[in-house]
């Protein structure tokens, strides 16, 4: 204590900051009775260098049933707080979270002046009476003490007005006011104990000590000092749930109190392992071996990518996806006057698609391949087969969904039969239906193909007199 109130001395009024006096602490600590139970809570919520607390400390225990919790706005006071107290803030009160109805005694001793129009807090003040600094802190804090917690209030005596002292009689019973021991600052002590608004005394116990304050307030009684040896002291009681952590922290972090709050943990991503990382855990192997089929829906859905190698020595970069697409159906209705009415519709479908990029070594490093089951093919002129052109325009080309369905029930492949259809390779049709397309080629009119897949599947090919479109489909089709 003999090294920390000479600093006390040169920090006199900064910042709104009227510390007080060691004779007042040591006077007003023989008024506490030291606690017989196992745990309380005391906070000052405008701490300074800690005085307060540390002789509150020295004088109430013998052992660690005492915590003590204290909040400064100045950093260099701040800094002696954390040494004397168990829970310390730098922080303005005003941006403090603290958990009410936990602790056993506050001792208030505010900044002492008028509230102006600013961001100092006035709007924050809830009253009628005339805005003073004392009166905000006191309503931001009341609420810390649980019920029957002591009060410790230390103010000048001129901010007992009507509205103050309206507060403290609500809230106190018990009501005490000495003068303190030193009175460079014109303070008083005011002593209560806190009560719930259904246990205040009735009104021919309440109105004399109103009167008295009122009187200290206007200066019309003169006051003792703090006794050495009151003959009313007060009890600290238990703390509410000894076991529970008091919430107690700051809303926000000045710069350099996040620097020092950063500077603690090893840097920002100290689950780095667990964040970038490859798991050791090792997933449970399927129940029997994934069939080919099963393989490609994998790599279509994306669940298989990356580097693969196959068992003839080839490299490929995978990555497989889904993308949504429509297929194109096209029907033909005679009418009956024998014309032909052709209705084209679409319907949505999620077509799968695996891209490999081949890194073998050779003449087909870097190429895409690609591997979809797309009903709609765009087939380029002049690459229908090698050395050969197509004969025509194919134009769009759509298949039927029966086409579709044999696509993904038996693996058909339509591709080779359109080849021969562009070049002019009619398949299975008799000689005339081979003229007509010989005489369609040179007249614009519609070409038509057919082919045995096998013995018992046939498909056609129609391409449309126009050229736009080039339709696979069965004969049940048509």
């Amino acid at each position: 204590m003999a090294i920390m109130f000479p600093r006390l001395a040169r920090n006199y009024v900064k910042n709104g900051y009227f510390p007080t006096d060691l004779a007042t602490i040591q006077t007003v600590s023989e008024s506490l009775i030291t606690p017989t139970h196992e745990f309380s809570r005391i906070i000052d919520p405008c701490a300074g260098e800690g005085a307060a607390l540390a002789e509150l400390n020295k004088a109430l225990c013998s052992n660690d049933s005492i915590c003590s919790y204290g909040v400064e706005f100045d950093e260099e006071r701040a800094g002696c707080l954390r040494e004397v107290v168990d829970y310390s803030l730098h922080s303005d009160l005003m941006d403090t979270v603290i958990s009410p109805r936990s602790f056993s005694l506050l001792w208030l001793n505010p900044p002492y002046g008028d509230l102006v129009n600013d961001h100092s807090g006035s709007f924050t003040y809830e009253g009628k009476g005339k805005k003073r600094l004392e009166k905000l802190f006191y309503q931001r804090t009341i609420g810390y003490l649980q019920w029957g917690g002591v009060l410790i209030y230390i103010i000048p005596h001129y901010v007992l007005d009507v509205e103050l002292v309206t507060w403290l009689t609500n809230h106190f019973e018990n009501i005490q006011v000495c003068k303190a021991a030193v009175d460079d600052f014109k303070q008083v002590v005011i002593y209560g104990q806190r009560i719930k608004s259904n246990q205040k005394p009735k009104a021919d116990i309440v109105r004399p000590c109103r009167e008295r304050l009122l009187s200290i307030g206007s200066g019309d009684i003169p006051l003792i000092s703090v006794p050495a040896k009151p003959e009313n002291r007060y009890a600290i009681p238990c703390a509410k749930e000894p076991n529970e952590r008091v919430v107690f922290h700051k809303v926000q972090l000045e710069p350099k109190a996040l620097g020092n709050e950063l500077s603690s943990i090893p840097g920002l991503w100290h689950g780095f392992d667990a964040h970038f990382k490859s798991s050791s855990f090792v997933n449970r192997p399927p129940a029997r071996k994934l069939s080919d089929w099963h393989l490609a829906l994998s790599l279509a859905a994306g669940a298989i990518s990356g580097v693969v190698h196959s068992k003839s020595g080839r490299c490929f970069i995978v990555k497989g996806h889904t993308h949504k697409d429509k297929t194109q159906k096209v029907e033909t209705l005679t009418n009956e006057d024998g014309s032909q009415q052709i209705i084209r519709s679409s319907t949505d479908r999620f077509v799968p698609v695996i891209q490999a990029w081949d890194m073998t070594e050779g003449d087909n490093y870097g190429d895409l391949v690609t591997i979809t089951s797309t009903p709609e093919t765009h087939v380029d002129e002049g690459v229908i087969s090698e050395g050969q052109s197509a004969l025509f325009p194919l134009g769009q080309v759509v298949m039927t969904s029966s086409i579709d369905s044999l696509i993904e029930d038996i693996g058909l492949n339509p591709l080779p039969f359109l080849k021969r259809h562009a070049n002019g390779d009619w398949g299975d049709l008799c000689d005339d239906d081979s003229e007509e397309n010989t005489l369609a080629l040179q007249t614009g009119t519609r070409l038509f193909s057919a082919y045995n897949v096998n013995d018992e599947l046939k498909i056609w090919i129609i391409t449309e007199a126009d050229r736009s479109v080039t339709t696979i489909l069965l004969p049940s089709d048509y």
